[in-house]
């Protein structure tokens, strides 16, 4: 009976000593603890504790490295990047974009603005051109004195040089519509008194050709797939051969006067100009390689009008006949 009471006792002595060794302490107990709670991995946050923040300023677990989304040779600074309208980079004065218009009505109002400014310029040309053929008191009066042709040449040349060459006077209203005046003014009368030294029947005729030839062109560069802004280099070759000829025929022609040399250069350059035509055309509509800034309506209106212009001039010298 003893012996029975006895194990129980022990067992609970036993227990009792157990149960009364320190958690906390440096006994074997708060040892194992420590070790299984140094191998135990951490639970990792949840997506609420992870998006509101809360877990950053508690420190549960470390901010994000700050990586940047893509490294910096490759970084595009936007103010420096070419935009839609500008033309280019800034400060730069390229007319000639390779952006795609994708809004068809910016390009439309371009388009018919330059044709609205053109056609201007074409009727007042045209009437200048009649005055001087028809009226025999003015024609008289320009031919006998030919120091207003060297003036007109002379403001021709100048204005030219400032609405080619500079953007600020080109873009600026009223300035650019200003010298864009004095430039079709002083272009008209150039063509006016080289119309005068013709027959009226030839002058006629040649306006007719010209007329047929520059709408043919331009219906023709508005419908076809071929590409007329890609052949920039031939176009300058073909311009150098013309400039060259005629410094060489301009010597030639005080010492003796070549018809078929002359009749050469003549079809060369309304040849040039032709293609000149159909490059210029294209550049206004924007679905070519290259395309012209829908700011430059100035500068677009004044290259068409001299290609018109010359092609008239050099089939005048083709088809026209001098007056006796």
């Amino acid at each position: 009976m003893f012996e029975v009471l006895r194990e129980p006792s022990c067992s609970l002595v036993d227990m009792l000593s157990v149960n009364s060794k320190p958690t906390n302490s440096d006994g074997q107990q708060g040892s194992e603890e420590k070790k299984d709670n140094a191998t135990a991995p951490s639970a990792p946050p949840s997506y609420e504790e992870a998006t509101s923040g809360e877990g950053l300023k508690a420190g549960a677990f470390p901010p994000p490295m700050n990586v940047p989304l893509h490294p910096n040779w490759a970084y595009v600074d936007p103010s420096s990047s070419p935009n839609y309208g500008s033309g280019g980079y800034p400060r730069d004065t390229e007319m000639l974009t390779t952006f795609n218009w994708d809004d068809k009505n910016v390009r439309r109002v371009f388009i018919r603005k330059v044709y609205t400014i053109l056609m201007v310029q074409l009727f007042v040309t045209v009437g200048i051109v009649a005055l001087f053929t028809f009226c025999e008191p003015v024609k008289g009066y320009i031919q006998s004195n030919p120091a207003w042709y060297w003036a007109s040449y002379a403001v021709f040349f100048v204005t030219y040089l400032i609405l080619a060459c500079c953007s600020g006077p080109r873009r600026h209203y009223p300035w650019n519509l200003i010298l864009l005046s004095i430039f079709t003014l002083s272009m008209a009368y150039l063509t006016g008194m080289l119309s005068s030294y013709y027959n009226t029947m030839s002058v006629l005729l040649c306006l007719g050709i010209t007329a047929l030839v520059c709408l043919s062109v331009t219906i023709f560069s508005f419908q076809t797939k071929y590409d007329f802004t890609s052949c920039q280099g031939v176009l300058f070759v073909m311009l150098m051969v013309l400039f060259f000829s005629g410094i060489i025929l301009a010597i030639m022609l005080p010492f003796q006067y070549v018809p078929w040399l002359h009749a050469i250069y003549a079809v060369l350059g309304a040849v040039v100009f032709t293609m000149f035509l159909a490059f210029d055309t294209q550049l206004l509509m924007g679905n070519r390689r290259y395309a012209m800034s829908p700011e430059e309506y100035i500068f677009g209106a004044l290259n068409i009008y001299l290609d018109i212009v010359y092609i008239f001039s050099f089939f005048l010298q083709i088809f026209g006949s001098s007056r006796d």
